[in-house]
């Protein structure tokens, strides 16, 4: 099975990613995962990609695409694989697809976890991460036992500059301008996209993405 897993900041991409690797026994791809990889084992495309994030600029798609072009290369995609959260732009989408037909390989699914912007909002602003220990909470699904305090350790918990309210918002703006076009682009070249309900429990949504996969 090739995957490609879709959805806003806070859908749940990563969770359900996860469940879907160990079910299908495929590795998941994610790229931030990528881009860390990379610049920890400076490799040349790591290296550069590390110009960009150190100037906090976004790392150009062409060397997305050459990085996942190089992941997909590994023996172990080649039976399948998950892509969690890439294609990003249709930039990539069609650098994506340009790859794949070349080594002769299509889509099988491309999955879209559809939640509420309000919802994404509550998800990632309520949570918080022990200064200590890096233990993640929520307020609202996940709270600690006492507000403010890590259960594990007791150090603080905080709010990080990427889960504040605002930036929340900004980030889910970039996402409307730059990925859900993808919605659409997958629509005339490539699977249909299918959609998600990604308001529910983990194993709920999991459940509904299991039926859409043919690795049960």
């Amino acid at each position: 099975m090739k995957i490609v897993l879709l959805g806003p900041p806070g859908a749940g991409k990563g969770t359900q990613g996860d469940l879907l690797a160990e079910r299908c026994d495929l590795p998941r791809y994610a790229t931030g995962d990528i881009l860390r990889e990379a610049v920890r084992e400076q490799t040349p495309l790591g290296r550069e990609a590390q110009r960009f994030m150190d100037a906090g600029e976004l790392v150009p798609d062409e060397i997305v695409i050459d990085l996942v072009r190089d992941v997909l290369q590994r023996p172990e995609a080649a039976a399948g694989f998950i892509l969690d959260g890439f294609p990003r732009t249709v930039a990539q989408a069609e650098g994506l697809q340009a790859t794949l037909e070349a080594r002769g390989i299509e889509l099988d699914a491309v999955l879209y976890l559809d939640v509420p912007e309000e919802e994404l909002v509550r998800r990632l602003a309520g949570r918080r991460v022990c200064t200590v220990c890096g233990t993640v909470y929520n307020v609202h699904f996940d709270p600690p036992q006492n507000a403010g305090v890590c259960d594990r350790c007791g150090g603080e918990l905080e709010t990080r500059d990427d889960d504040q309210e605002e930036t929340v918002r900004k980030r889910l703006h970039v996402y409307h301008e730059q990925t859900e076009p993808l919605l659409d682009w997958y629509a005339g070249d490539g699977p249909p996209v299918s959609k998600v309900d990604g308001v529910g429990d983990v194993e709920e949504v999991f459940g509904e993405l299991i039926e859409l996969v043919d690795c049960r």
